[in-house]
């Protein structure tokens, strides 16, 4: 009940009141996924991994200055010895989750075939100081790209996931030798819909990461490896992503592969793929 303007008491219809109800909670829950959003979307594993040595023989703990001041941790993994060495880097940008210490298979599948890995990590993740966001990720990229340039003679992006949406983004300012785009999405909020459908995603999104937008302006090399069987990005948006690429493009599908499986980290078929790419027999 509310009272009228003569000072009466008015009724509210128990349907008005119930609207009311729901309209509140609407409002409370968008305020909160927009206060909070990132919270959804990134999720870091804070902690210090060990020195790189402790875990892969011969690998080196790095230092990355980034524009903005920060120094960020990250392993350098040298083709090991007896390997050839190509001189060609790779610069792999993780997904949302974790830290470098679950791409160790990654880096030694691939140092295995000649190549030159940085495992970045980027602020907030792995010890690092500062918290995730679009712009930031953007400047960590950055400072992995300049180190690795110092040391090799090509350079190739190798994105995991969210990973994808960086290095692509890093494609459009420097551009590399070639590109591995590990289970794109098309943009963010287009993978934020697909698991928060009850909120408006497209309208709140503060970080929006357009894959499919920057793969259109960039003509270098392209490899998209997805799994069939992926529960976190719909696979017909790896696809999409690798249709709108400008240059050649290659698609490795591993069929019944979910997201994490894996053989979308190290499995052959992803690992034969790259080199081909680097331009080595596998």
């Amino acid at each position: 009940m509310v009272p009228g303007d003569n000072g009466t008491v008015v009724k509210v219809p128990a349907a008005v009141r119930a609207a009311l109800v729901v309209l509140l909670l609407l409002a409370l829950l968008v305020a909160a996924a927009w206060l909070m959003q990132r919270r959804l979307v990134y999720f870091p594993d804070r902690s210090a991994p060990p020195p790189a040595a402790q875990v892969l023989a011969g690998a080196e703990d790095v230092s990355l200055r980034t524009a903005d001041g920060l120094s960020l941790g990250a392993w350098l993994v040298r083709p090991p010895p007896g390997t050839t060495d190509r001189r060609i880097g790779v610069l792999v940008a993780p997904g949302n989750a974790g830290n470098r210490l679950a791409r160790v298979p990654l880096a030694t599948a691939l140092a295995g075939r000649g190549l030159t890995v940085l495992l970045v990590d980027y602020r907030g993740y792995g010890g690092n100081p500062g918290s995730p966001t679009e712009a930031g990720l953007a400047r960590d990229v950055d400072a992995a790209r300049a180190y690795l340039a110092e040391r090799t003679e090509r350079l190739l992006y190798f994105g995991e996931s969210l990973g994808a949406a960086v290095v692509t983004a890093l494609a459009t300012r420097h551009a590399p030798a070639g590109l591995i785009l590990r289970s794109p999405f098309t943009d963010l909020p287009a993978a934020g819909q697909e698991h928060y459908p009850f909120l408006p995603v497209r309208l709140l999104a503060r970080d929006r990461f357009p894959v499919r937008d920057a793969i259109a302006r960039i003509t270098a090399p392209t490899l998209v490896v997805y799994g069939t069987a992926d529960s976190v990005v719909p696979p017909a948006q790896s696809r999409a992503v690798a249709d709108n690429a400008a240059g050649p493009v290659r698609v490795v599908v591993v069929e019944g592969a979910d997201h994490n499986d894996a053989s979308l980290l190290n499995g052959r078929q992803l690992i034969d793929a790259v080199t081909e790419l680097a331009g080595g027999d596998s």
